[in-house]
């Protein structure tokens, strides 16, 4: 039971966390550093802190055992898993983790007012949801593949995995957001007032569920088939 609530607690803090990393990455770049949004320099910097805090979060998923700041990834491995697994994961994990979040957007626009809005949809709603769809696909099979491939490797899948989500972010970025993480988007949604609309819950919930489903399934049917060739070869 204690380990239960210890990653409720740190999924809710790391969700938190989150949400408050990428805009202390901004204001420390844009603000202190004094680059323009333009400057290449200011953008190699962003981006270079960008995976130091990914690493910083994968150390502390390591050592807080499993905890996450992302329902895509909690989703992932729980489609696995057991159905005791699933039902935690959806009921309690995935609800913290969106709370942890606006409790973060909320605290952020409440110490620096007028900040930003957060990602929001420039694209129509079917290539938004098409997008964020494709990003979270790769990601995730991306995330599953070292798994099976690089088993024991910390540094080695963090890296791979941390510049794989810069990328597939600054490609989506100026469609989506690049986000492929719906408890930080639903933080900023709840802050605008604008959660529940129809462009919100399909494009960055209904599209990232359902490609990180099809991800987790294609993932484990090939890894099926291949065992299957491994014992008719033997």
């Amino acid at each position: 039971m204690a380990g239960i609530v210890k990653l409720l607690v740190s999924d809710t803090i790391m969700s938190f966390m989150w949400v408050w990393s990428s805009v202390l990455i901004k204001i420390f770049v844009h603000k202190v550093l004094g680059f323009t949004h333009h400057d290449t320099t200011g953008e190699f910097v962003r981006y270079s802190l960008s995976i130091l805090n990914m690493f910083f979060f994968a150390y502390l998923s390591k050592i807080t055992n499993g905890g996450a700041y992302n329902p895509l990834t909690v989703l992932s491995s729980a489609i696995s898993g057991n159905f005791t697994k699933f039902l935690f994961t959806v009921g309690s994990r995935i609800p913290l983790q969106v709370f942890g979040s606006i409790l973060g957007v909320r605290l952020i626009l409440y110490t620096f007012p007028g900040i930003g809005r957060g990602p929001q949809l420039t694209v129509s709603l079917h290539q938004g949801a098409l997008t964020e769809g494709l990003l979270t696909f790769t990601i995730v099979s991306i995330s599953h593949g070292l798994t099976a491939k690089i088993p024991g490797s910390f540094l080695t899948k963090t890296w791979i995995s941390s510049v794989s989500k810069l990328a597939l972010h600054i490609l989506g970025s100026d469609l989506t957001g690049g986000c492929m993480n719906p408890a930080s988007v639903m933080g900023w949604a709840y802050a605008r007032g604008d959660h529940i609309t129809k462009e919100h819950l399909l494009v960055y919930w209904l599209a990232p569920v359902e490609a990180t489903l099809l991800a987790a399934w294609t993932f484990s049917y090939l890894k099926r088939q291949s065992k299957q060739e491994k014992v008719k070869i033997n």
